[in-house]
């Protein structure tokens, strides 16, 4: 008993967290009491605070403004000490590995421990001007995308006649200019513009200039690796051709492309998986773009100025006195009230341990001596140990994840069906034949999962025939066809000579799907998977091949454990629950064979089964 009390660690015991709770409770009534008193100030500190984050925000800005509109951060120490001198604040810019750009403080003044942002008008989520957030990128980044003065000047001439045009419709507009200089007509007051008036006064206005159809065709260059990548077709004239840059400076695919999507156009892909994909395109490549005429990303860091000082409320001595007595007292009496209640409680709870830590044939009970909550676990607890006396004898037969054995199979069946259903196989009497082969090892995995435990005492039972190595791996590869092909895996089979064995073909078979379906889950499409049979002395040796991601050095003695996986996450995405390969194992040594790996990481793996051969059928 003092064993296991001494195996509970400190803080994990009721009493001590029941006094830890108590003291935290201690705390805050302290602090609540302290926050009423301090109401008034903290009020005040906020307003100075939110006056604050304005002023970073604004800081930020302008910084973010500077590096938009120049290629490197030269002539920005202008700019720093006038926005020190107006808000008060440090200001220093450093690079990523905390190199000097421009600093505010006397030089060899130390930084802040941290740094307030990142300058990076690339990659900004903080800027306000309508697009930022939307884009990632700061509007004011235009590089190759700002007009000349001549396309400028005929530009506004085309906004001021569609302003003219509009006004005949009773349509009040403004105009504003973009970053770039393109001039922007919008409603003065809101109002939706008719279509009518829209269809009217179009003009030419929303034509990309030469300087911008330029930088777009450059655009569509860079992007087209990405759209290619995404499954689009980079040469859809229309995708990138009449792209052109949106209200806030953003790129944006024109209505027509968008339906384009819709329709199906781009290979059948989804549409919003395919807009989704084109914009990421865009933007990926746009910022590529940009890159040469914005600064390098830099390290914001912010203080308190050299006339400014951080605004405290300063507690008098006495009051930290009545404040610090009070605490005490709350806190000894808290601690004292909980000491004895927790005790109490306690002392049932010790009782219920050692009944739990008793050995499961002792089947131990715990005297119900309350009716409180403790009264009731104690109940909870003997009800708990007549249900485990029932249960103990189930107990090894368990297995904690079915699915993976059966999702094989089961996907087999499914895919033939289907493929079936909709015309494009015949339901000859092969391909029923394969489906009830299929059906034959659904029935068999659900009985060797119940008969695991015995697969580790060497008692499975087996129906050993001379079996070809060539028709075996045939009728595995066919069964596994549909799921290569879906996942872009090229199956193949091949073998040196026709090597015998002697073994349970249903069993031999669902080793090799196992194997089959974790070498097509780990290669990536296009590669391979490839089954190999050839004899070695009185051995067939059997291979399955892939080209997929490999597997580490440290992983390969594990990878026949039970319930063990290299993923440590164990998703359902990358693996199964982890039986696969151990009955694999068990499968093969029941034959009286091995079973071994050897993989190269990047490069594929390979599963080599090396099991007893058996002399061909004089009628073979």
């Amino acid at each position: 008993m003092n064993r296991g009390r001494a195996r509970i660690p400190l803080r994990k015991r009721l009493l001590v967290r029941l006094l830890i709770a108590s003291v935290l409770i201690a705390v805050c009534s302290v602090a609540a009491t302290a926050w009423l008193a301090v109401t008034t100030t903290t009020r005040a500190l906020r307003e100075e605070q939110g006056q604050a984050l304005a002023d970073d925000m604004d800081i930020l800005a302008r910084l973010s403004g500077y590096a938009a509109t120049h290629p490197d951060w030269t002539g920005v120490r202008a700019t720093v000490r006038d926005l020190s001198a107006r808000t008060g604040r440090r200001i220093a810019l450093t690079t990523a590995d905390r190199t000097p750009l421009a600093d505010s403080a006397p030089r060899g003044t130390p930084l802040p421990p941290r740094a307030a942002a990142t300058v990076d008008p690339l990659r900004t989520d903080t800027y306000s001007e309508p697009g930022a957030q939307l884009s990632g990128t700061d509007p004011r980044v235009v590089g190759p995308y700002r007009l000349t003065p001549l396309e400028r000047e005929k530009l506004d001439a085309s906004a001021r006649a569609r302003q003219r045009c509009l006004s005949r419709y009773g349509v009040d507009t403004t105009v504003t200019h973009s970053p770039s200089g393109r001039p922007l007509v919008t409603a003065a007051d809101s109002t939706a513009v008719p279509g009518y008036a829209l269809d009217e006064c179009d003009g030419r206005l929303d034509t990309p200039a030469p300087t911008e159809q330029k930088a777009l065709t450059a655009l569509q260059v860079r992007a087209g690796g990405c759209l290619t990548r995404a499954g689009l077709d980079p040469g859809m004239p229309l995708l990138f051709g009449t792209a052109v840059p949106g209200p806030s400076g953003r790129l944006t695919l024109a209505p027509v492309v968008a339906k384009m999507v819709a329709d199906g156009d781009p290979g059948g892909k989804d549409a919003k998986t395919a807009l989704r994909a084109a914009q990421t395109c865009f933007e990926t490549a746009r910022r590529a773009q940009l890159d040469p005429y914005a600064a390098p990303v830099a390290e914001l860091f912010l203080g308190v100025g050299d006339d400014g000082a951080a605004p405290r409320w300063v507690m008098s001595p006495a009051n930290k006195a009545k404040v610090a007595g009070a605490a005490g007292l709350v806190l000894a009496v808290t601690v004292a009230v909980t000491a004895v209640v927790a005790t109490r409680l306690v002392r049932p709870l010790r009782a219920l341990t050692e009944a739990a830590q008793q050995p499961p044939d002792r089947h131990a009970r715990v005297p119900v001596t309350t009716r409180d909550e403790t009264g009731i676990l104690a109940e909870a607890f003997n009800d708990l140990a007549e249900r485990r006396e029932r249960l103990e004898a189930q107990r090894k037969a368990l297995v904690s994840d079915v699915a993976h054995e059966l999702r094989s199979p089961l996907t087999n069946i499914r895919g033939w069906l289907e493929v079936t259903r909709d015309g494009l196989v015949e339901p000859d009497t092969e391909l029923l034949g394969a489906l009830h082969e299929e059906a034959l090892v659904l029935q068999r995995v659900i009985d060797d999962l119940r008969d695991l435990a015995a697969a580790d005492a060497g008692t499975l039972r087996l129906h050993r025939e001379p079996v070809p190595a060539d028709d075996l791996l045939a009728q595995v590869a066919a069964a596994h066809r549909v799921a290569a092909d879906t996942a872009g895996v090229r199956l193949r089979t091949g073998t040196e000579g026709v090597p015998w064995l002697d073994a349970d073909p249903v069993r031999l078979r669902q080793a090799l799907g196992n194997l089959v379906t974790n070498a097509v889950r780990h290669t990536p499409p296009g590669g391979a998977v490839t089954l190999t049979a050839r004899g070695d002395g009185g051995c067939v040796v059997l291979e399955v091949a892939d080209t997929g991601s490999g597997i580490a050095a440290e992983d390969l003695p594990h990878v026949f454990e039970r319930f063990w996986r290299a993923e440590k996450s164990r998703s359902r995405r990358t693996g199964g629950s982890g039986l696969g390969l151990p009955i694999v194992r068990q499968l093969t040594d029941a034959h009286g064979g091995t079973a071994r790996a050897t993989s190269t990481p990047g490069a594929g793996s390979v599963f080599t089964l090396r099991l007893p051969a058996a002399a061909a059928p004089a009628d073979a």
